[in-house]
Formats: structure tokens, sequence, C-alpha cells
């Protein structure tokens, strides 16, 4: 359900505690005491059945008999009873509960489990529940503790959700002694209702809410948990901790691609793909979000150090390289400049050793300069602690410099206890102890920003690069399970990676032995002959593969010996012949590997990495999730250690490192079109500056319910929803934006007048700071459309003319509509058009009713939405609201 009734529980007026007791040490006493000691302003009401006072306030004995409705309900009666506690609360008018009762995992009397009891009974009133098994809900904003957490949480701008309750009294403790605040403090619990998609998207409109940290044991719901976490993560920074890094749910699987699938790989990918941080430890993720939330606006990775000793510049250097950073270098101008302010004896590179005598003139001397350098993106000042400058006077000079700065800067002190004293509250600069925690510090931007930049990336459905003959791939993974076969056979599986445009190497199946001569001499020798058995899925491992075969004779041999080695390993695998292939030479060609397979809670995930017979010892390999683009595959390649050997180095020549992104994009694309497929492997796949070769190739496959685009975790550009149209002998093509229309559509709106932009925003406004551009642009197509109307201008460039906006509601039960023609082009039925696509659309995808807000002057859009049917209601408060009823017996 998402948002719905949410504020109820995160911004409660009035709060009921169903289970209220005296007893001390019980649930019931402890989150009695936490509530009236918060200082919630609203009424608190206990519930007890059996005493008519509780804390020496008046109880009541049911839900029934409280004087009002309760906004929010804190349930802690035995695991039994919460079902009916629930119904009796729905049928009173509350919309959020808090379920700390654990327990719930067993059968109602019903024979229902407890918690789907209790679900079915809060399900007429969308009466959305917290829980169960929870520690609870602190806002210490307005005052409210719901939980019984043993102490209380000050008020602060940072949200914090758990999965584990021991975790967030832990954290709470730790929070405390650090002073740190929070906006929210939530203890998910077993998550039966609301989760981290529900709480993220709340959170991230919340405007007391500056930074989301979260820890992760597992997600649920993964497509509303990245559409969430993407539209979050765009407004504020999330961060993650995720625990259970082990890989053991997959060790069954039939290839490299499977045996990830269910791995943390998986969670590691989804995360960065959502555009969320993930760090290590709880700590991390509080100096993540103070120092993201402090910092400069991003300029880039390149980091200048200035220090007053070349150890720990050294040392912070080492930081920066180990961590994937960057170093500035330094203009020659700007080491020209250097090198007359500074003794000889120092370092005038980056790192910039200033000397151990320098005092706070040469500090700020060489930060003018550092700063002024266009290479510079951000800067580091390390001090060390000296008998001539004390870190106070460095600062004192230095700190006033760094605030005003261009670009993020971050101080280190080392020794002492200056940089533990410099509180939030106390310096706008971030001060760190060790070069180690400041480098790292600036990491943590770097790696936010990497991960902003992969959000603005949304590719198509069907990658405009290629067409794939999906009746072809179809057609193979029809036959397999027709006849019952779930392991494709090599040249079936080759099959269908040519059916979407891969490479593959001219394979032939050959039943018997005296066959093998016939097809050696039609593929022409050398070749490669390979045992083919659907049980046996690594033939190197069984000595199933011999290469560089020359002649009939040894073909002749190498088969028979082939066969003997299979049976002896193997006895109990059906060997259904051979494959013979050509014997392929590319002198320099890497071995890759690449392939599918589908995780049990993000869906289809795409690997790629070092390839060849050593895959697992290795290690070295990266998953990510389609759809991709090329920056998309590009991110993935560049995430693994081979990739770096791609471009080329000494003798070896640079790959087709564009045919090895084709070659992700197809399978991406494969593995979105054919929901059948659950594993596949690709390995080698032969790279080179040729191109790419699929030498081998295994595939499972399993009938699937699931509709193709359904089991993508993130939503694919719909290029389905393209279409062209006429409008007076004009040809314009009516398309979803696209995140490449920013420039496009800041032309577009530069072409609005004044008083077109005041009445469709409900301001005068000049135009969009580029922020809210890029969300205009940016869109997560889950949970958002934006049509426009795009055309050639005079000078054959295309334009866009105009543009109908809808934002649906996360239960897809209401989508709010804009509508904004270009002002030239009013009056000529383009913002008619354009409507009528976006409620066909929205009708379509079973959205319940479309709505709208209008300035009671635009006349234009009021007429246009009679003309379509809306019930266009009396003025109130300055606006017209619009409704219109899009599917049969919905009431507005």
């Amino acid at each position: 359900m998402s948002r719905r009734n949410l504020e109820y529980l995160l911004n409660p007026g009035s709060v009921a505690l169903i289970g209220a007791s005296d007893r001390p040490h019980s649930v019931g006493a402890t989150v009695m005491r936490n509530l009236l000691q918060g200082g919630f302003a609203g009424p608190i009401w206990p519930v007890n059945i059996r005493r008519p006072e509780v804390a020496g306030r008046p109880a009541y004995r049911t839900v029934a008999e409280l004087p009002d409705v309760p906004e929010l309900a804190v349930v802690c009666t035995p695991a039994p009873t919460v079902p009916a506690v629930i119904a009796d609360l729905g049928r009173r008018g509350t919309r959020a509960a808090i379920v700390i009762t654990a327990g719930l995992e067993k059968p109602s009397a019903e024979g229902l489990p407890l918690a789907e009891a209790m679900l079915k009974a809060a399900e007429p009133f969308t009466l959305r529940i917290l829980g169960p098994n929870c520690i609870g809900l602190l806002v210490p904003g307005i005052g409210l503790n719901a939980s019984f957490a043993h102490c209380g949480a000050s008020a602060g701008n940072i949200a914090f959700i758990a999965q584990s309750g021991a975790l967030t009294t832990a954290m709470l403790d730790w929070a405390r002694s650090m002073r740190i605040g929070f906006s929210h403090f939530v203890s998910l619990g077993n998550a039966a209702d609301i989760d981290f998609g529900d709480l993220l998207d709340y959170l991230g409109r919340d405007p007391r809410t500056r930074a989301i940290l979260m820890y992760v044991e597992a997600i649920t719901a993964a497509r509303k948990f990245m559409s969430a976490a993407r539209v979050a993560s765009r407004n504020k920074p999330v961060i993650v901790v995720k625990s259970g890094r082990s890989g053991e749910a997959a060790r069954a699987a039939h290839s490299h691609s499977g045996a990830l699938a269910g791995s943390d790989a998986v969670y590691d990918a989804a995360l960065r793909r959502a555009g969320i941080l993930r760090v290590d430890t709880t700590r991390q993720l509080f100096d993540a979000a103070e120092v993201l939330s402090r910092l400069k606006p991003y300029a880039g990775p390149r980091l200048a150090i200035v220090s007053n000793g070349g150890g720990p510049g050294v040392m912070a250097t080492d930081a920066l390289i180990n961590g994937g950073g960057e170093l500035a270098v330094l203009g020659d101008d700007t080491r020209g400049r250097l090198e007359s302010l500074l003794p000889p004896s120092g370092s005038h590179g980056n790192p910039l050793d200033i000397g151990g005598d320098a005092l706070p003139g040469r500090y700020l001397a060489a930060l003018e300069v550092v700063l002024g350098d266009c290479n510079t993106d951000a800067v580091l000042v390390v001090h060390a602690p000296t008998a001539v400058a004390s870190a106070e006077d460095v600062a004192a000079a230095c700190e006033p410099r760094l605030a005003a700065a261009r670009c993020p800067a971050l101080t280190c002190w080392l020794g002492g206890d200056y940089a533990a004293n410099r509180t939030p509250a106390g310096t706008v600069v971030p001060a760190y102890s060790t070069p180690e925690e400041a480098v790292g510090a600036f990491l943590y931007v770097v790696r936010h920003y990497e991960r902003q930049a992969l959000l603005a990336e949304v590719p198509a459905s069907i990658p405009e690069a290629f067409r794939a003959d999906l009746p072809a791939a179809r057609a193979i993974v029809t036959r397999a399970l027709a006849e019952g076969r779930s392991i494709l056979t090599e040249p079936e599986a080759k099959g269908v990676l040519a059916a979407y445009g891969v490479p593959v190497v001219e394979t032939r199946i050959v039943r018997e032995v005296a066959d093998l001569s016939s097809a050696a001499a039609a593929i022409g020798y050398p070749v490669a002959l390979k045992i083919l058995s659907p049980e046996i899925s690594h033939k190197s491992d069984v000595g199933g593969v011999a290469l560089d075969l020359g002649d009939d004779e040894q073909l002749q041999q190498a088969a028979r010996a082939m066969l003997a080695r299979c049976r002896a390993l193997k006895p109990q695998a059906a060997i259904e012949g051979f494959t013979v292939q050509k014997m392929i030479r590319r002198g320099g060609a890497h071995e890759l590997v690449v392939g599918v397979a589908v995780d049990a809670t993000f869906g289809p995930t795409i690997l790629f990495g070092q390839g060849g017979t050593a895959v697992e010892l290795v290690g070295d390999r990266a998953l990510g999730l389609p759809p991709l683009n090329a920056t998309l595959a590009r991110d993935l390649m560049s995430q693994t250690r081979v990739y770096r050997l791609l471009r080329g180095y000494r003798d070896r020549a640079a790959v087709d490192v564009e045919a090895v992104e084709l070659a992700l994009m197809k399978l991406a694309q494969l593995a979105a079109d054919v929901p059948e497929i659950v594993e596949l492997d690709v390995n080698p796949l032969l790279a080179s500056e040729r191109g790419v070769l699929a030498l081998d190739a295994r595939m499972r496959v399993e009938a699937s319910p699931a509709g193709a685009p359904e089991r993508l975790a993130i939503r694919p550009y719909p290029v389905e929803l393209e279409e062209y149209v006429e409008l007076h002998g004009r040809r314009l093509l009516l398309r979803p934006i696209r995140p490449e229309d920013f420039a496009q559509h800041q032309s577009f709106l530069a072409r609005i007048t004044p008083e077109d932009l005041r009445t469709r925003f409900f301001a005068a406004i000049r135009e969009l700071p580029e922020r809210d551009l890029a969300h205009l642009t940016q869109i997560d197509y889950e949970r958002e459309m934006a049509f426009i109307a795009v055309a050639a201008g005079e000078g054959g460039d295309c334009e866009t003319l105009g543009v109908a906006r809808a934002h649906t509601d996360p239960d897809n039960v209401e989508a709010e509509f804009a509508v904004l023609v270009r002002s030239d082009l009013k009056g000529q039925g383009l913002g008619a058009l354009l409507l009528a696509k976006l409620i066909r659309y929205c009708r379509g995808r079973g959205t319940r009713r479309m709505t709208g807000e209008v300035l009671p002057d635009n006349m234009r859009m009021l007429k246009l939405a009679r003309h379509f049917g809306f019930d266009v209601q009396p003025p109130r408060e300055g606006v017209v609201k619009l409704a219109l009823a899009l599917q049969e017996g919905i009431r507005l």
C-alpha cells in the first residue's frame, strides 16, 4: 500500500496503547512509560480490559470505549488477540498501528497464520501496520516514543530504519553518546505490511529528513523497493548497511551465473542501481550521512591533499588510491606558484608537503593556490602537531577559507583531541582524526555521486542498436520445455544467442563417433570436440573438451578417450553424442564470462567477468540489473579487474569494448523477453579488437507464469508506448520522456510565457532550477509517466512541443495529472492529444481515477477538462479540483 495512511503512523495526533500495563518490566508498562515521558502533546489513551487506571491515567476496557478515534494505536497484547484488536481498531476508524507483539507466525483459530489473519482484518479499513515483533517507533520532533526501547532519542534530521530489534536499541545508545538526533527512528520487525519501500516513499519526501539510513537483512517486494529507493535517493542520501554477505544460497546451480543468484553481490548491484550508498558498519552509516549533508556540492573525484608532513600526505594518498579515488594533477602554473611560496625541501606536487615548520600563513597561502587550480575538485588539509603551530591556530586561519571554497573541503587533525572536539555544530568543515578517516569520508561522497549519475540512466525496453528474433529464440525454448528438458544443448543455447545477435561459433551435433569425420571435414580442421550431455554442465571437469584437433585420426582418438572418461567419471549421465566446432584462433583475445541468472528477490541479473576454466578461482566478476544501456553496461564492466586489461596494455591491443557492451545489452534484453530462462552462461566469450565470439554456452529453462517485463526489478523505458500522429499536417511523435531530453526540455520551458508558467506551477517563476528540471526528465516509469510531443524544428533538430504528466500513488489508485503546451502552440489541439494519451495509459494500467488542480483563471485547461468528462468542482482556497473516474464503478 506504500504511503497510504503513513502520516497517521509517523505524525499522529493521538495514540492509544492496547495492552497498557502497570506490571513492572512488562512491555505494556515500558511502552506506556515511554509514551508519557517522550513529551507527546496529543492525548494518550491506555486500554486495559482489567484495570480502570494505568500509570495514573484513566484506562479503557476496549477500543470501542475510547473517547475519540486514535490516529495511532500501539498493540502489545498476546499474539492470539491481535487480529481481533486490529479489526476493532479498523471499525473505530484508526488508520495506523504498531504491533509490538511477537509470535504471530503461529496459526489462528481459523487455521491461518496469525500475521495473515491480522492483515486480513486490517485490509477493509486500509489500516497500516508496523511490525509485528518490532521495538516500535520514535519521532522525537513531536515527542513520540511509541516503543519499548530502554531510552529515548533527541530530535534531528536523520531517519533510521532497522529490521533488527537488538540493533535498534544498541543504535539508540550509541547515537545518544554521539549527540546524533533523528527525525524518525523505526524498527520494522517482521514487516508484514509496512516495509522499506513504504518508508522510503514517505521519508524521501519528508522535509524534516535530510538523510535516510537503513540496516537491511532482506528486501521484499523488490520492484516497489527499487522504485521508491530511486525516487528517494534523487532527493536525499540513502545509506545502507546490509548484513549477510555469504553466498550459501545457490550451491546447486548449474552455471557460474546461477551460483551468484541469491548472493550478496545481487544486493550490491541492486543498491548501486537504486542510487543507494552501501557501507560496511553502522558507524559508517552516520559518518557518511554527516559528510554528505555538510559538504559543498560535488564537483568531481579529484582530491588535492595539503599537509605539513610527507608521511601523513602519503597515508592519505594510499587510502585514496586503494579506495578507488583519484589524485588531482596540479597544473604547471600552480606548481610554479607553489615553488615560489614553499621551502625547496617539500613536495610541490600532490600530495603537497608544505613543511613541518609551516605556520598558519603558509597553510593559507598554499590553500589559495591549490583551490584556484581548475583540476582540484576537493581539498583535504592535514595537520600533524608541531611546536611551531597548534591545530587551533591553523584551524582558525584555514577553516574560514575552506568554508568559502567553491569545492568540498575536509580537514584532518592528527594527535590530541582537536578533531574529536569539533562537533557538527562547532564547524562548517568536517574534521577527522586520521588521514584514512578523512579520505574515507570523501570517498563516500564520490561513490554517492557515481550512483546519482547512474540514476539518470533509463534504458529502453528494446535497445536501438539491434532487433532480436524473439520468435526464433522462443521456439527453441518452447521445444525443450515440451520435451521435458530443462537444460538446453550447447547448439540450442547458441541458437538462442544467435537469435539475439550475439556472434557464435558454428557448432554441429554428432551422435556417433563414426560420423565425426564428415562433420569435421565440412567445418574444416582444426576443430574442437566437446561431449554432449544435459547432465554434464562443466565439461572440462570430466575431460569433456578436446581442442586443436588437426586431422581425422586425432579426432577419432580424442572422441573414444573422451567417452571412456565421461562414462567412468559420470556413469549416470546420459551421453547424447558430441559437438564439433571450428577451432578459433584469435591471438591476444581475452576470455570473458557473461551470463544471466534469476535472483529470488530482484529477478534477472546480468553477470560479467573474467572467464575461462578458472573462473571460480579468479573470482573477478560483477553483477548488474537489467535493462542495460551502453553506460550501464560499461559501469558493470568497470567493476572488474579484467576491464582494465580490455583497454589494451603493452603489445596487446585494446578489444572492441563497444561490442562487449552490446553483448551485455543483448543478454539483458533476452532476460527481459524470455522469462523461461533462469540460467545462462557464455564462457568463454572471446573478446578482441575484432569483436566478440561465444565459444561455449549453457542454458537452463523453466516454465514461467510471470510476464516478461513484470519480473524485472526496474521497469525499462517503455518504447512500446511511442506513437506517431498527425496534427494540422505536421507529423508528431508522442513518447515517454527520457533523461537525455534535459536540454530539449530546457529549451521547451524557455518558450513558455511567465503567465503560462504561473498557471502551471501556481507561482511566478522565470525558470526552473536545473535540479528540478532533472527530476522532470529522470522519471521512474513504475509510478510516473510524462508523455511529450516531439517534432522536427525549423533547423531539423527535434523539439518538444508539449508535455502531459501523471504521478500515480504507489497503490495505483489515483494519478495526479498536469498538461503544459508551448505558449505559441496553444489552441491547436496539442493539449487534447497529450491528455487523451495520458488517460488511455492510466486507464490501461488499472489506475482508478485521475485528479488535478487548476487555477480558476486557467480557462483553457478548465475547458479541456470538461471536454474529457472531468468533474470540475467550484473554486476553493484558490484552486479548482478536477477528478475523472477511469474504471467502471469508481466513485469520485
